[in-house]
């Protein structure tokens, strides 16, 4: 088989549209791999551990679709480390500066382009690469890394964070964003919107992926219509709670 890769799902007439998953359960996962163009694994608030990201991998490649994974703050090891398990996306959560991007960037990549040790036994498999050297090939072209824009310093430093070479692009959080810059939880408000779209537009004229996280249908429009590459839509716990709000007030009128 061949790894389906993010990279390969982008650059359609649409944005492409990936589940937000928290909780580590492999059905869950697999339930939302097929509606979705792509899966997200939550490890920054999320319930994931090691053996979660492994299987969730695994399910996405099997039902041949690309797996992205936001690792924790700063945690560079963490970021190397799933793409072993065969993500082919990494988001990384709070970066500050141009410098973090880099070095974020730098870690998902083998030398000399970057940083990454090798070590890549599952995704040797699932990508069907014949060889160690054949997998590094691939990898350096598939694999994106993309930075969080959600403090104020990376909303202030975001020409230099888009200038940073090794880095695939730039993803959207909202929430933190709105708190970073107006001090309220505001993800819907004119400001961020208004920051959202500045994002956007920079990231496209710096050739970067612009990504976004929506709470729901009606914000992932509003993201397309900015022209977003990728949109990860509400989360496995929230479209669970409010299919379960939404049925029980059905029947109960």
């Amino acid at each position: 088989m061949t790894i389906p890769t993010l990279r390969g799902i982008l650059g359609q007439e649409r944005a492409a549209l990936s589940a937000w998953s928290g909780l580590g359960d492999a059905v869950v996962h697999e339930t939302l791999l097929r509606a979705f163009d792509a899966i997200t694994l939550d490890v920054q608030h999320g319930l994931q551990g090691i053996s979660e990201i492994r299987e969730g991998c695994a399910r996405a490649a099997f039902l041949g679709k690309p797996a992205i994974v936001r690792v924790p703050v700063g945690d560079l090891a963490m970021a190397g480390r799933v793409l072993d398990f065969g993500a082919t996306g990494v988001i990384m959560p709070m970066v500050d500066s141009a410098e973090e991007a880099r070095q974020f960037a730098r870690a998902l990549l083998y030398p000399p382009l970057g940083t990454r040790s090798f070590g890549p036994a599952r995704a040797v498999d699932l990508y069907g690469a014949a060889s160690g050297a054949a997998y590094i090939e691939a990898a350096q072209e598939a694999i994106v890394s993309l930075a969080m824009i959600e403090t104020a310093g990376a909303f202030r430093e975001i020409d230099a964070i888009l200038d940073v070479r090794e880095l695939g692009g730039v993803f959207v959080g909202p929430s933190d964003l709105s708190l970073a810059l107006t001090g309220r939880l505001d993800p819907n408000g004119a400001g961020t919107d208004e920051a959202a779209l500045s994002i956007c537009r920079k990231s496209k004229g710096a050739g970067k992926i612009a990504a976004v996280y929506a709470a729901n249908a009606p914000d992932a429009r509003r993201y397309q219509a900015m022209g977003y590459d990728l949109i990860c839509v509400a989360s496995d716990v929230s479209l669970l709670k409010q299919a379960s709000l939404a049925i029980c007030a059905d029947i109960r009128g």
